[in-house]
């Protein structure tokens, strides 16, 4: 038998192709759309009940979450405790999230115990009672976690920042204010649940070891029409961003030990055909820990613990921002330095070395991001959302390859001139 020598490492490999394995379409009988993903190893299943009911559509801030949040306090046959004890009982755990653009239910089971969950789930689904006690309490407790948060600079320049690139009155840009919370009834959540919480606007993603009878069960529960929408679906146009003309900006807190610093632009999401090669910019920019502005802001200089880079993708638009907390002396020349490397970027090509560690970094990522099931189905949702196939990731992997160190130096021209980036500073002035 062959010894292994230690003191030599392994011979180095690329990537040549990454194969994607791709969920089955099917549909249950009233027409929702069910993507399964069968593999893994654990008879183990997670359900995505997705709804397009997130930040974008609600009528006023606070709807979508509320909603979202209320769900399992209280239905029409259990009560709040009798839904978190039971889905306990049978060893399943439930997750409400909510984002600018969807709502999603998700819940992970053991497979012999799916039809005992979802006596709960569909309960959850189809019958949430929002009584006002539960209200009130969540919008308490929203009340003071926002009060709290509202101190810190990193959650300040966040949200002026949103607001700067859409717009105050935009769906992605609007900030939650202290009236907003009082403005939030049970009446309201009723018929934003009532608009958007039905089988017409319903998405389920299925991941795991799958049983054979997977449809069979789906369509017991949420195949019928008894929760079919009773009016059309309204969806909220697309609606213009109004980005601030003005380019620098300060939230003052003269009490401040750091300054939390966001420096970016509008730009797009994972539909422009620029997005592929702009992601290579971004790691090299400040997209990953051995990035440019990790190397200089961080390792060089020591203004902070971290900084980093990176594209917001929403349905219906997206934005580039650098972000990081400095100390609020050095908040100055932090922000010279994070512009000294983006002119860098416009005036001199990438090294070779480097581009091809960042390259190899990139598909590496994307190798660790595909295993297992559930991981195999966010694959899948982060293109289902933007209307794209798996074509995507050929085409992903392929730019990644093949991209130039000029065709980066054009990018940072065309994106990232200093008179098109918005700068937001919260803490002391500098």
């Amino acid at each position: 038998m062959e010894t292994l020598n230690r003191t030599t490492a392994p011979a180095f490999q690329t990537l040549n192709k990454i194969v994607v394995k791709q969920v089955e379409k099917n549909n249950l009988d009233n027409g929702i759309s069910l993507y399964a993903l069968n593999a893994g190893s654990q008879e183990l299943i997670k359900l995505e009940f997705i709804f397009k009911a997130g930040m974008y559509q609600q009528p006023q801030p606070l709807v979508a979450s509320c909603t979202n949040s209320l769900l399992e306090c209280g239905t029409k046959s259990f009560s709040a405790n009798e839904i978190s004890e039971g889905i306990d009982f049978f060893g399943s755990f439930i997750e409400l999230q909510v984002d600018q653009d969807f709502a999603t239910v998700v819940v992970y089971s053991l497979n012999k115990y799916l039809n005992e969950t979802l006596k709960f789930i569909e309960e959850v689904i189809k019958h949430p009672t929002f009584i006002n006690d539960e209200l009130d309490i969540l919008i308490s407790n929203k009340k003071q976690k926002h009060a709290i948060n509202s101190q810190k600079v990193s959650v300040l320049s966040r949200r002026k920042f949103a607001e700067l690139i859409f717009g105050e009155d935009h769906p992605y840009g609007i900030d939650v204010k202290n009236e907003h919370f009082d403005l939030i009834n049970v009446s309201i959540i009723k018929n934003y649940f009532k608009q958007f919480y039905n089988s017409n606007n319903c998405t389920i993603i299925a991941s795991g070891l799958l049983p054979n009878n997977l449809i069979e069960t789906l369509n017991t529960f949420f195949g019928g029409n008894d929760w079919a929408a009773k009016d059309t679906l309204k969806f909220k146009p697309l609606i213009n961003y109004t980005t601030t003309t003005q380019k620098k900006h300060l939230i003052e807190k003269p009490d401040a030990i750091q300054n939390s610093i966001r420096i970016g632009r509008p730009l797009f999401n994972k539909t422009h055909p620029d997005y592929f090669h702009f992601q290579v910019l971004n790691s090299i920019l400040g997209g990953y820990f051995g990035s440019r502005l990790m190397a200089n802001i961080r390792e060089d200089k020591g203004y902070t613990y971290g900084i980093g880079s990176g594209l917001m993708n929403l349905v219906n638009g997206g934005y580039f921002s650098i972000s990081t907390d400095v100390g609020s002396d050095v908040c100055a020349p932090a922000i010279k330095e994070i512009y000294k490397e983006i002119k860098l970027l416009q005036t001199k090509l990438v090294d070779k070395n480097e581009l091809e560690t960042v390259k190899n970094y990139i598909l590496g990522q994307f190798l660790r991001s595909i295993d297992g099931p559930f991981a195999l189905a966010d694959k899948f949702k982060s293109i289902w959302e933007f209307d794209l196939n798996y074509d995507y990731y050929d085409n992903y992997f392929n730019a990644v390859k093949d991209v130039k160190a000029s065709r980066l130096r054009d990018l940072a021209n065309q994106y990232l001139q200093e008179k098109d980036l918005i700068e937001c500073v919260a803490g002391k002035k500098y």
